[in-house]
């Protein structure tokens, strides 16, 4: 069932009647719910203190249009409970990871930073890896810059000669050779030597450097007293270089602990998280994301911090948050004057210290006034969430109130309201070139206001598994639940006039028959003989006199030309006008949905003439097999057993492995 196929009144009251009973039966624990739509899928997944308050404030009440937008997709609910608050966040974020539901805040893997790790084996090694497992090895990190990260790595690569061979060679290697390894492969280096280069490392990477060079200074002046000139300018190397490493981490904290910053921003519907990474004391990075946001804000947030630490060893000693919004109040991103005013400036972070705010940075302002009901409350939730982080993570959480941690706070939530802001800006921006685009682009053709853009291209590798698509923008930015697909039926080889004659006529016929909307231009992948083909369908089978332009591309693949007419002639488009940037972004997205869909056709194609190759394999055994087993590649990696729910015998099933396997010639039927 599609988006925009209309629900059955009678099954969508039938749901509600559902939905109503089960909110009489929530319980008062906590625990987890999990809302699906209609047809099942899981949409959204939460936590709450007490389920029944939380689930039943979604059916109650005004929300905000994401929130209900939500809402109305909702057809049944579950809920689990469980027996704390830090269950229920590990349970929400382990739900999340699973079913990856649509309106939840998800962490991309694409985020991931690399850590530079020490691994635990008998000759361990020095690497930077991005992902961390629970291997006894050692992480440092995360380090959002992946190249000070590499270059750190390889400043300790030619301090400390660990092995770097991931597979023991047989004999000793260049790395060897150049004094960067002790070549366990050839000699037997003590777990002793081993070890003592592991703790300088971790001393390192511990913000140690600063001994660790005076120590490096100490060894360069004996040896120019010794005359060991070569040594001396190695070791001065050495010094430069974890100069040139160091040099970006300005910004200092006296205690030199490891803490994550967090700030984030909300705006029409998006939400802005920034985290500021300090190791040692140093802040050695930022990083900001921005996605849409459909539930509570400050519990989505949350949230999107228990996603950026599941299954993550490496974790810092302390994690600042920020306060949670008080309802009634202004909105964190309408703050924006006082907390700017309150921002932290780089040169005070070197002040910060672990009594800096001593006076109760955690706790309420010694002369507030009684705080009101929600404040109290929110106080409280403020509570829950810091005891069940500090209780899955065994980290220290602070939600500072004042002092120089809650300008830090501060100083990451001016970074997200900045990153929030530049969005929007570049998005207004945006649209303002594009609607000046379509406007000038319908001067340039000579047809007045362009709305409706119609984009046709076809598909096919040496005219196997032809196929064509359409996209439709509409005033310069696409429709996406207008797009269509097709299979080429009529044409039998590779002859893209005639597939453009077909799909052009298989579309318009529909449009005439069920009265849709007429585009105001057609645009067509190609030039003289594609506009040729499409008018000449239209006008003279059709009867439709819609335009029709072509976009031909260069020996490069890239758009080049723009082609109006019959006969076709080329329009003087320059190719740096907004207009040409419009044509080009259209033709890229219908050639992308085209080959989108040739592949799945052809991939298709494939998998039936696989299967259909074996005797004894008919139209009903193939799907029963792809349904049971998913997809080719499981049925190969089968045991003859595994076929036995599907009423295949042992023979059977021993001459599929083996047709699929290639371990025997399968002749064709």
């Amino acid at each position: 069932m599609t988006e925009h196929e209309q629900e059955d009144p009678t099954l969508r009251d039938q749901s509600l009647e559902v939905i109503r009973h089960k909110l009489s039966l929530l319980p008062d624990k906590p625990g987890c719910y999990i809302m699906k739509n209609r047809e099942g899928t899981i949409i959204y997944v939460g936590k709450a203190k007490v389920l029944k308050n939380r689930v039943r404030s979604y059916f109650t009440g005004s929300h905000s249009a994401k929130t209900q937008k939500l809402v109305s997709e909702i057809r049944d609910f579950e809920y689990i409970i469980t027996s704390s608050n830090m269950e229920a966040l590990i349970l929400e974020c382990n739900l999340i990871k699973q079913h990856h539901p649509r309106y939840n805040v998800l962490l991309k893997d694409d985020k991931t930073f690399p850590y530079i790790k020490i691994t635990h084996e008998p000759q361990p090694r020095l690497e930077v890896t991005r992902r961390v497992y629970k291997d006894k090895g050692k992480y440092f990190g995360p380090y959002p810059n992946a190249f000070a990260a590499q270059q750190t790595k390889k400043l300790l690569d030619r301090l400390y000669p660990l092995r770097k061979c991931k597979t023991m060679p047989e004999k000793v290697c260049l790395y060897y050779h150049i004094g960067q390894c002790l070549a366990p492969c050839e000699f037997d280096i003590s777990a002793e030597t081993n070890e003592r280069m592991v703790q300088e490392i971790s001393r390192f990477l511990n913000g140690g450097h600063d001994v660790i060079k005076e120590e490096l200074t100490t060894k360069m002046l004996a040896a120019a007293e010794e005359l060991n000139f070569e040594r001396a300018k190695e070791l001065r190397d050495h010094i430069l270089n974890i100069d040139a490493v160091m040099e970006k981490q300005k910004i200092n904290a006296v205690d030199a602990l490891d803490r994550d910053v967090f700030g984030y921003a909300v705006d029409k519907g998006w939400m802005a998280v920034h985290i500021q990474y300090m190791r040692q004391g140093k802040l050695i990075e930022r990083h900001v994301s921005l996605f849409p946001y459909y539930g509570d804000e400050y519990n989505d947030f949350i949230t999107y911090v228990t996603q950026v630490y599941s299954d993550n060893p490496a974790l810092p000693k302390e994690i600042f948050l920020p306060t949670m919004p008080v309802q009634g109040t202004a909105a964190p991103e309408a703050q924006a004057a006082e907390t700017t005013s309150a921002a932290l400036p780089a040169s005070d972070i070197s002040a910060l210290s672990e009594d800096s705010d001593a006076s109760g940075a955690d706790g309420e302002a010694l002369d507030a006034a009684p705080p009101t009901k929600e404040a109290a409350q929110a106080e409280a939730e403020e509570k829950d969430v810091r005891e069940a982080l500090e209780s899955w993570l065994k980290v220290k959480v602070h939600i500072p109130q004042r002092g120089l941690k809650k300008q830090m706070v501060d100083m990451a939530k001016d970074n997200a309201r900045n990153a929030l802001d530049e969005k929007f800006r570049l998005v207004e921006r945006d649209e303002r070139r594009t609607t000046k685009a379509v406007e000038n682009l319908g001067e340039w053709l000579g047809l007045g206001v362009i709305r409706r853009i119609e984009a046709f291209d076809n598909s096919n590798i040496q005219g196997t598994n032809p196929v064509s698509a359409m996209v439709v923008f509409v005033d310069g930015r696409p429709d996406r639940k207008e797009y269509r697909k097709y299979k080429v039926k009529t044409v039998i080889g590779p002859d893209d006039y005639e597939t453009m004659r077909e799909v052009i006529r298989r579309r318009y016929e529909r449009v005439l028959k069920d009265n849709l909307t007429m585009p105001d231009l057609i645009v067509v992948d190609g030039g003289k003989g594609q506009i040729s083909a499409a008018l000449d369908v239209l006008e003279n089978e059709l009867g439709l006199f819609i335009p029709v332009c072509g976009l031909v591309k260069d020996a490069k693949h890239k758009t080049a030309q723009l082609m109006i007419g019959d006969p076709a002639e080329i329009v003087p488009l320059p190719r740096d006008s907004q207009e040409f940037y419009l044509l080009q972004r259209i033709q890229d997205e219908v050639h992308r949905f085209a080959i989108t869909f040739h592949r799945e056709s052809r991939a298709k194609s494939m998998v039936v003439s696989q299967l259909d190759a074996i005797p004894g394999i008919g139209e009903k055994r193939r799907k029963a097999l792809l349904k049971h087993f998913g997809s080719v590649r499981k049925i190969k990696e089968a045991e003859v057993g595994d076929f036995k729910p599907l009423g295949i015998g042992e023979k059977l099933a021993s001459e599929i492995l083996k047709a699929l396997q290639g371990e025997a010639a399968v002749p064709q039927e």
